[in-house]
């Protein structure tokens, strides 16, 4: 096989990876029995979001790792959707990942998702809001105890709820 061939092949898998990846979309408008509890039409989503919440939410975008001000939120609280307002995580199982997103080891219960994603030429879980459907991260396997698990989110589109004093 010459240089050619092997660069052509190596496109189309890419090409092929990357539109069976972006099918994971449309799962997310449904879940069992039904449609989910807050629901819109795109145009309304981008009425109600900024253009970076859009793409993070709405076409499963991510943000530039370090940028999110979740990162450094240590007060107590929960942390929310931004799409509906789902209270998602709770700051007891917030800790610092080093990777340079907002990072849990367990989301509050029933408030989340998940769905195998195999973008961009990886297997991993994307991460969804289990009342708007919107694309929040991924999960990983190499968190801390008690689970186990890293959910690494796009703090753009959650918002940060203090507890009460």
């Amino acid at each position: 096989m010459d240089r050619r061939m092997f660069l052509a092949g190596s496109c189309l898998a890419v090409a092929v990876t990357t539109v069976l990846g972006a099918g994971t979309r449309a799962a997310y408008a449904v879940m069992p029995g039904g449609r989910f509890a807050v629901s819109h039409s795109e145009d309304e989503w981008r009425k109600l979001l900024t253009p970076e919440q859009y793409h993070i939410l709405r076409e499963e975008g991510t943000e530039y790792p370090g940028t999110s001000a979740l990162l450094n939120e240590h007060r107590q609280g929960r942390f929310a959707c931004v799409g509906c307002d789902q209270d998602l995580f709770s700051s007891d199982t917030k800790f610092d990942s080093g990777t340079g997103w907002p990072s849990f080891w367990a989301p509050l219960k029933n408030a989340v998702g998940r769905m195998r994603d195999t973008s961009l030429g990886m297997v991993r879980d994307a991460v969804y809001c289990a009342r708007c459907g919107g694309h929040l991260g991924h999960v990983f396997d190499d968190g801390p105890k008690p689970t186990g698990l890293r959910y690494c989110m796009n703090g753009l589109v959650m918002k940060f709820r203090p507890a009460a004093a």
